[in-house]
């Protein structure tokens, strides 16, 4: 063999290995996910309860509509999904507390060997004291000694030798004492599970409820599909011309953007522009503007970014109470199989009255009549456009700065279906995202 098929001969097995450590830990890192604490799933499970409950309510007032089946459905469907992930969220606090469980179980073996232990080497210890108290035989003992040093290294026997018992006994009362405390805490721990496994029994009752009257309400719709199909016909239609009408509103903003940043340009290269005066200030970070006193920033606002990109998962609600009741994109419609829908936002089902707010500060760049009832609204956030439509009673005006949470309308209640929902889509130049992304959950 050559020097040079030596060397490739030994270099083989290290690229192997190099190769090997990198698929696994990649592998590893990748799969790995962060372990959920007690409070992560406490947490967890009070926003899921919350969130049923708004349903609830909601589904209470979707009850009385003439037409209330359909939305029944969706809310039903919305209900079922969380109660799944609430029963999945009390399994995992279940597993973890088993876990401790057995954490706990373990400890407490450990500590009843040490303590025995420590009893028989204490037993032991007070038997030979017994045979060796008299204090006589003890000094004849260190009398015996050869020299002083023998004498004295003897009598400090005796010495330690009584504190080694005093301290025996201090660690067997403290490991009594510790083992009572592991005791307490496995009983908490498995009254606790008793208590979860009780809730996991109750939300499955719950889960049954909720499928049988699925099942209801889905057999009386199938049995009008044909009526329902001409009603969703029409929605596609009104659906297609609010996308026309918002492309043209979008388009045209574009195109009012970019004329005035022409207009700034020229303006810039044949004079250099005034300098812009902030706004008056008054006191506590509070601004004048047109003769009005704008509100200081929430707490909420001042967490925000300001750019509008950098918010993603942390915007809040456009309304105060409310569930998705339509997804973004194309999706199967929820009673007949086949039948595709398709929405460029979400639609948020609300209670009746409810208000529409900012979703973050801008400015209202175009207020319209929606094609599918009530009036749009769209707002501009740097490039980030949010568009709310089937709004009534708008209470703002276009070229108007909004903050963070203003009210800018009233969703539009229609009284034939028996419910309020807001359509919200948010666009980034032409091209549409999904406001789910965006939203912060829990409102």
């Amino acid at each position: 063999m050559s020097l040079f098929q030596l060397k490739n001969h030994s270099a083989k097995p290290v690229w192997i290995l190099l190769v090997f450590c990198w698929v696994y830990f990649s592998n590893g890192f990748s799969q790995t996910k962060p372990p959920q604490t007690k409070q992560t799933l406490e947490n967890k499970k009070k926003k899921l309860n919350e969130e049923i409950n708004e349903i609830n309510s909601l589904l209470s007032e979707t009850k009385v509509g003439k037409k209330a089946s359909l939305n029944q459905l969706v809310a039903i469907n919305k209900k079922i999904s969380i109660r799944e992930e609430l029963i999945s969220t009390i399994m995992a606090e279940i597993h973890q507390l088993n876990k401790g469980i057995k954490r706990n179980e373990k400890e407490i073996d450990k500590l009843k060997e040490n303590l025995t232990k420590l009893k028989d080497d204490y037993a032991r210890m007070i038997y030979f004291a017994e045979r060796n108290r008299d204090s006589y035989s003890r000094l004849v003992f260190i009398f015996a000694s050869g020299d002083f040093n023998q004498a004295y290294m003897r009598l400090k026997y005796f010495q330690q030798y009584s504190q080694f018992r005093k301290k025996q006994a201090e660690e067997i009362m403290n490991a009594q004492a510790l083992l009572i405390v592991k005791i307490n805490e496995l009983k908490e721990k498995r009254h606790e599970k008793n208590v979860l496994l009780g809730s996991e029994e109750e939300e499955k009752g719950n889960l049954n409820k909720e499928k049988e009257g699925q099942e209801i309400v889905l057999t009386e719709l199938q049995q009008k599909e044909k009526q329902l199909k001409d009603e969703l016909e029409k929605k596609k239609r009104d659906a297609e011309n609010l996308q026309l009408a918002i492309k043209k509103l979008i388009a045209d903003e574009i195109k009012r953007k970019a004329d005035e940043a022409a207009k700034e340009a020229a303006a810039v290269a044949a004079k250099k522009a005034p300098e812009k005066k902030n706004p008056k200030k008054i006191k506590d970070n509070k601004e004048v503007k047109n003769n009005q006193v704008i509100p200081e920033l929430s707490e909420e606002a001042v967490e925000l970014s300001n750019d509008f990109a950098n918010n993603r998962g942390k915007l809040p609600w456009p309304v105060t109470k409310g569930y998705i009741c339509e997804p973004y994109g194309e999706h199967e419609h929820p009673a007949i199989k086949g039948f595709m829908m398709f929405n460029n936002g979400v639609e948020i089902c609300s209670s009746m009255g409810a208000q529409a707010r900012a979703v973050f500060e801008g400015e209202v760049t175009a207020i319209s009549i929606s094609p599918t009832g009530g009036k749009l609204v769209i707002i501009r956030h740097g490039e980030y456009l949010s568009v709310y439509s089937n709004i009534s009673d708008v209470s703002v005006k276009t070229g108007e700065k909004v903050i963070l949470k203003q009210s800018i309308g009233t969703v539009l209640h229609n009284e034939d279906e028996g419910k309020s929902s807001l359509n919200l889509q948010i666009w980034k130049g032409q091209k549409t995202m999904d406001p789910a992304d965006w939203l912060l959950r829990g409102k």
